[in-house]
């Protein structure tokens, strides 16, 4: 498993929804209230969301560099004007 692999299985819903079930099961078999269950679901689908985004954009971000399109986009977006 290469660092690719990694980053897409961390970016993705299945993945952070697999791990919010096992931690509720987890607790529950373990007899914890059920705002603790409710607390710790919350939280990991929060960071999951997080974590999800924060890669995407990182991926497009990347692939936007390596194409040439993240520098003009960025002058544009400034309001910069790219002489002609």
């Amino acid at each position: 498993m290469n660092k690719n692999d990694i980053l897409r299985k961390l970016s993705s819903r299945k993945f952070w929804a697999l791990l919010a079930a096992l931690a509720t099961s987890v607790l529950t078999a373990s007899g914890a209230g059920d705002n603790t269950v409710l607390h710790v679901t919350g939280v990991i689908g929060a960071v999951g969301a997080c974590v999800a985004y924060m890669l995407a954009e990182g991926i497009s971000d990347a692939a936007n560099r390596v194409n040439g399109d993240l520098a003009d986009s960025a002058r544009n977006s400034d309001g910069d004007k790219t002489e002609q």
